[in-house]
């Protein structure tokens, strides 16, 4: 290859990385605008797979429903699933319901409960405004995507990146195993603190999970 040829080269990806910053700065700017009048919101997260009549999904609008009765708006992803469930509680109660739609190429299509809807490709600007919006976060039972934004949390509350705020895991069947692993191998090797086990609770029951957030958020 010759000289000028490697050259192109790199002027080309010099600009195509000059247009991507900007669209990554566009998606945050728009972002905020979407989002800077919402009230007091907690974050919601959860599967996109869990159909209309499984009781988790039925259990998830009676927890939005709470929430939004307590007057907080809710935020989730804004698609199927128990994202829908979620929005659906606040929504049918007349309160603030918000979707973060990310683009993806399978089961991300938007549910119909939305007051408010922002879309993102990045799902690091994504999560930037799920942790720059909420100030408590409901962790339901999920997949990769669901443990990514509650291991976010976490993090930037345990190295003290954010102010504290609740963290609650819906589902002691499904989230035990998992704390357990954090006790057993976490923990015990000393890559974290007992008391790091305490930056959140888990619960089966739709009015703890309120109460908790209540206790702490005063609104």
């Amino acid at each position: 290859m010759s000289h000028r040829s490697k050259q192109f080269l790199i002027d080309d990806l010099s600009m195509k990385e000059s247009w991507r910053l900007f669209k990554i700065m566009s998606e945050i700017v728009e972002g905020f605008e979407n989002l800077s009048e919402i009230g007091p919101a907690v974050s919601m997260f959860g599967s996109a797979r869990v159909k209309p009549e499984d009781p988790l999904y039925l259990q998830t609008v009676e927890i939005s429903k709470k929430l939004s009765e307590a007057g907080y708006s809710v935020i989730t992803g804004g698609g199927p699933g128990l994202m829908e469930a979620g929005n659906k509680g606040a929504f049918e109660n007349g309160g603030e319901s918000i979707g973060l739609h990310i683009h993806l190429p399978m089961e991300q299509h938007n549910n119909e409960y939305l007051n408010i809807r922002s879309d993102f490709r990045y799902f690091f600007i994504r999560k930037l405004m799920f942790i720059k919006y909420a100030l408590a976060y409901v962790a339901l039972p999920g997949g990769y995507g669901t443990l990514d934004e509650l291991a976010e949390a976490l993090v930037l509350i345990q190295t003290h990146r954010i102010k504290p705020f609740p963290i609650v895991m819906f589902g002691t069947e499904f989230w035990s195993g998992l704390v357990e692993w954090f006790e057993k191998q976490i923990v015990a090797n000393n890559f974290a603190k007992k008391e790091d086990l305490n930056l959140f609770i888990i619960t089966d029951d739709p009015d703890k999970v309120v109460a908790h957030i209540r206790k702490h958020v005063i609104i």
